[in-house]
């Protein structure tokens, strides 16, 4: 019995993880903050979509991908084997940093990111699911900025 009962109180304390998941207006008003509404011309509506598409707005997500050597980081689940500290490290930062909740260190390194030849298709998800999606205001649908 007593088992049982120190295995829930565990339970109960391993559950606020999954309290660092931001909601999309939050979302979408930190990364306006930050500076990304039409930054290299992609409107914010592009950034939010691409938030929900790569970490359901869960600024604090590590995916490791061994099939293709890297972790992603974050809310836009940035690879570590070119941008942060793992790896080539062209964001000079370490990627623990992409994990805050803030978003300051993650806005910086999508901006550097996003300057690259190939601008938002870095990522995938956004040409699979952002790029020509009909309705991308949607993700800004009753969101106060």
């Amino acid at each position: 019995m007593k088992a049982s009962m120190v295995l829930s109180l565990i339970g109960y304390l391993v559950v606020p993880s999954g309290a660092a998941i931001l909601g999309r207006c939050k979302v979408a008003k930190k990364l306006y903050e930050g500076g990304l509404d039409y930054f290299e011309g992609y409107s914010l509506e592009n950034w939010v979509c691409l938030a929900y598409f790569e970490s359901k707005f869960n600024p604090t997500a590590i995916y490791e991908n061994l099939p293709g050597g890297y972790t992603g980081y974050g809310l836009f689940q940035i690879r570590s084997h070119e941008w942060c500290d793992k790896g080539k490290n062209r964001c000079h930062m370490s990627c623990s940093a992409l994990l805050n909740p803030n978003l300051k260190k993650t806005i910086e390194c999508a901006k550097r990111i996003v300057k690259g030849k190939d601008g938002m298709g870095e990522w995938p998800s956004w040409s699979l699911n952002c790029r020509f999606a009909d309705n991308l205001a949607r993700w800004l649908d009753g969101c106060r900025l």
